[in-house]
């Protein structure tokens, strides 16, 4: 990386408001939904949380069931927690993800295996998998970075060769297909999803456990309310005498509410339009950052689809600015980039407990020091995009 740039003058930053990385796209839906659901008397887990994971797995497709829940963390803890994952076992993931990939593990007082990715497509690499498999390991667990498919169908063939279960972190990946199957369908044991604020389909805060195995599903849902055997709201709305339950286990209580619901059932009907404004918005930086400096994200192959979730392109390390001046310029600029990710073996507590050095995992450590995540929203006009391109080629041009 290039260690020196000039100052940006101040009359080249550029004047207006400052253009966010990512903003969620609300509409008069969701906010009457949610002043319904307010009306309604019932804002915990209720009847919008069972109509959101209905049709969230009907969209899904594949005879799955849904399990809504808090977060995709804790999604990623009762889908490890409901295939057996406990002391002493492994499951192998990538470095190059959050670390709520990762801590969901520890969670269990299991430890995590890191294999290196790929460095095209910044998934896990399937060619190191196998090699990391030792009689603790229990489970893979692939990362679908930035809404492109990690490649699963060797993964699953590796997972049934050692007798492995597959638990899928879809953060990302809201609509993305993988040889032509929605991510949530495949054979996995089951996927989970996140609709935080910044991604494809948001309830604010939010994730959704999605399996095609009832013993699994039945499982969470039992875990994400303390382990009470049966759902609150059916003890609540029953006409007869309801009032008993058993817990069955130390549960947590990582439900969904029904105001969260109530944005998510509108969401997810606006899932392809914005999926569509998404892909229209990336083939647009395509275009215009040709040329430039720069590594651009892969596409999906043939026969699949990337959800978009973020643009992540790459500085070359003979361009002009390093990625950290780079950001610094564009923020100049008024204009909102993130990296995506700051691998976890670098991370203080994941390199100090498991003593991990920086040059063991090469790819993960070289895509982050290029990594810079563009603004990508269904928001962002055309206007606002040519303005992030027009910075781009001026700090990269120089």
């Amino acid at each position: 990386m290039a260690s020196h740039t000039l100052p940006l003058l101040d009359s080249e930053v550029v004047a207006g408001s400052f253009l966010p990385f990512a903003a969620p796209d609300i509409g008069q839906e969701e906010i009457d939904e949610v002043v319904s659901c307010l009306r309604s008397g019932w804002i915990t887990t209720g009847p919008r949380a069972k109509q959101f994971e209905d049709e969230f797995a009907a969209y899904i497709g594949g005879d799955t069931e849904a399990v809504a829940v808090n977060s995709a963390t804790a999604g990623l803890h009762l889908a490890l927690e409901a295939v057996g994952v406990g002391p002493g076992d492994e499951v192998i993931t990538t470095p190059y993800t959050f670390t709520a990939s990762a801590e969901v593990i520890r969670y269990l007082g299991a430890d995590p295996v890191f294999v290196d990715i790929d460095p095209g497509t910044l998934n896990i690499d399937v060619a190191q998998i196998e090699r990391a498999i030792t009689p603790r390991t229990k489970v893979i667990l692939p990362v679908h970075f930035a809404g492109l498919a990690a490649d699963m169908e060797p993964i699953l063939k590796i997972a049934r060769a050692h007798g492995l279960r597959v638990v899928d972190d879809a953060a990302h990946s809201l609509p993305t297909r993988y040889k032509g199957e929605m991510i949530g369908s495949l054979a996995t044991d089951a996927t989970v999803f996140s609709f935080y604020a910044t991604k494809t389909i948001t309830t604010g805060e939010g994730g959704m456990v999605v399996t095609r195995d009832p013993a699994i599903a039945a499982r969470c849902r039992v875990m994400r309310l303390h382990g009470i055997s049966r759902d609150v709201f059916d003890r609540y709305v029953s006409e007869k005498p309801s009032w008993h339950y058993e817990v069955v286990a130390p549960g947590y209580k990582y439900n969904m509410t029904d105001i969260a619901a109530a944005i998510g059932i509108h969401q997810l009907r606006k899932a392809a339009r914005f999926h569509d404004r998404r892909e229209e918005l990336a083939r647009g930086y395509d275009r215009a950052l040709a040329g430039l400096p720069i590594t651009l994200p892969p596409h999906a192959p043939e026969g699949s689809a990337h959800a978009w979730h973020l643009y992540v392109i790459r500085i070359d390390e003979d361009a002009p600015v390093s990625r950290d001046e780079f950001i610094e310029q564009m923020t100049r600029r008024k204009i909102g980039c993130s990296v995506h990710f700051i691998p976890l073996h670098i991370q203080p507590y994941w390199r100090d407990t498991y003593s991990l050095r920086a040059e063991q995992f090469p790819r993960a450590l070289a895509a982050y020091k290029g990594a810079v995540s563009l603004p990508l929203y269904t928001r962002m006009t055309s206007a606002d995009q040519a303005r992030v391109v027009e910075s781009i080629r001026a700090i990269l041009s120089r």
